[in-house]
């Protein structure tokens, strides 16, 4: 059977660990293939790698950084449909979907290539006699990301190549669910002319991630995964003096006020609700039914529901493909049972489902839920699966307050033809990223991606100018190049 690899230094390598990981083909639940798990002297060796290329790549001018990264950002556009296949094989969401992943990424390998502008620093003239005051930014060095399953090619890209554009080498751990796409990115980067070392990819399981949070030369991480897992790498990388970004877990709810378009709101939840199989940290989890809207938005959900087709990924009829996982399955089907006996009326029962021929694959068929109430276990947990919960509330006031008290912040959104009320609803929501009819507000790559509350840990968010700002730190210069020199031991003032 295959293994997957690490990429280090240039080159695949299943390193010096003997330890392999299961990669399944979620639609059949066969095991495709095995990926290389890192011990230590793996996770050293591709640090060691980083840190030998870092200064030299630190050194590289801006204009070969854009140039490498606009021949990357050509290849993976050309290689396009074989990363969305590759995606599709290992976590099971359809291809199309897949490819819009891979898009995604693509917007802020683009972002990236402008890396001149956005390092641009700031200059003032004459800010004392004969003294001039300027900033630059500089790259931190070795840089790593721990990535999800999810999103395996969007969310590496929406780290390393800003990481890389502002002249930092960077260590990838990807999730060991899906790990084969990571490797061909960093195949088609080094195809762009990217020097080795200056990216590199480490299989692993929490034995990687821990020996990268503790590693010396590691500079700073950036994470996305559950809110467990993020407060771990915030704690344990922070204590180490590294600069971190954790991004963990969601509940988004999306408001429906009365006067919003039911067919228009119902389309957007159960194509925020179950696509990729729920698996995003910005699906639509809830829908918030205000006042006399309910009745008609839970029926118009449920049709559109019943109509889906759930099947093999790579099968271009299936609009939802498989979980991830046999154990990710049974998590999910756990929870549609504990939504049964709390009381919720569960109008749409996907458990048990399997499409002909595909018996042993990882399905949960799209799951609805009415009645639901905050004290039930399916609104309070993130389930990161196609299971869509509708609460009741009277009042817009409600709907806020609702929200607020919720512990995650990531994303959420409102349906409403009244602009007013969407106004206040965007000014008072805390909640990092909001929709206005808009149920994936996923920002472009010029602006960042990043929750608040408990859907984030540390000070900035990811790619986008804060991308720029977390893989630099800035450096303030007065400078001074004086005709005549002189003691002088007062305290320096302007003047």
């Amino acid at each position: 059977m295959s293994v997957t690899p690490h990429w280090i230094d240039g080159a695949r390598t299943t390193g010096s660990s003997t330890r392999t990981g299961d990669v399944f083909r979620p639609s059949t639940g066969e095991v495709a293939r095995q990926v290389a798990l890192a011990d230590q002297s793996d996770v050293d060796l591709a640090v060691s790698s980083a840190v030998k290329a870092a200064q030299s790549w630190a050194d590289s001018s801006l204009s070969t950084r854009s140039r490498v990264l606009f021949a990357f950002r050509q290849l993976v556009h050309d290689h396009a449909d074989e990363l969305a296949e590759i995606i599709s094989s290992e976590h099971g969401k359809v291809v199309s979907d897949a490819a819009g992943e891979v898009q995604r990424g693509l917007e802020v390998v683009e972002f990236a290539c402008g890396i001149p502008h956005l390092l641009k620093g700031e200059h003032s003239e004459q800010v004392s006699r004969g003294v001039d005051a300027y900033s630059v930014r500089e790259p931190l060095g070795v840089v790593a990301g721990i990535t999800p399953f999810n999103f395996p090619v969007m969310v590496p890209m929406w780290m390393f190549p800003v990481a890389i554009a502002a002249g930092n080498a960077f260590v990838l751990k990807p999730s060991e669910r899906d790990p084969s796409a990571s490797v061909r990115l960093a195949e088609l980067f080094g195809e762009a002319g990217l020097p080795d070392g200056v990216l590199n990819v480490v299989q692993g399981d929490a034995t990687a991630v821990n020996a990268l949070l503790d590693h010396p030369d590691v500079a700073g991480v950036s994470f996305v995964g559950s809110t467990p897992i993020a407060k771990h790498v915030y704690a344990r990388g922070t204590a180490n003096g590294k600069r971190v970004q954790a991004l963990g877990g969601a509940k988004n709810h999306m408001v429906v006020l009365p006067d919003a378009d039911i067919d228009v709101a119902a389309d957007a939840a159960v194509s925020a609700g179950y696509g990729s199989a729920g698996e995003r940290c910005m699906a639509i989890s809830v829908i918030v039914a205000v006042g006399d809207v309910a009745d008609r938005l839970v029926e118009a959900i449920a049709v559109r529901t019943r109509q889906l087709v759930t099947g093999p990924g790579d099968d271009s009829s299936s609009q939802m493909g498989p979980l991830v996982t046999g154990a990710h399955r049974d998590k999910v089907a756990s929870y549609v049972d504990a939504g049964v006996a709390e009381g919720a009326t569960l109008v749409v029962d996907g458990r048990g489902y399997a499409p002909a021929g595909f018996e042993n694959g990882f399905w949960v068929a799209p799951t609805l839920f009415d009645h639901v109430t905050p004290e039930m276990s399916i609104y309070r947990d993130e389930i990161f699966g196609p299971v869509l919960s509708v609460v009741r509330v009277e009042t817009f006031e409600d709907a806020v307050r609702l929200v607020n008290a919720n512990p995650y912040g990531n994303g959420t959104a409102v349906y409403t033809g009244d602009g007013l009320a969407a106004r206040e609803y965007q000014r008072r929501v805390h909640v990092g990223m909001v929709g206005i009819n808009v149920p994936i507000p996923v920002p472009m790559a010029y602006y960042s991606f990043g929750g608040w509350k408990d859907s984030l840990f540390g000070d900035t968010h990811v790619h986008g100018a804060e991308g720029v700002r977390f893989y630099t730190r800035a450096k303030a210069v007065t400078a001074r190049w004086p005709r005549q020199s002189g003691i002088d031991l007062g305290f320096p003032t302007n003047g």
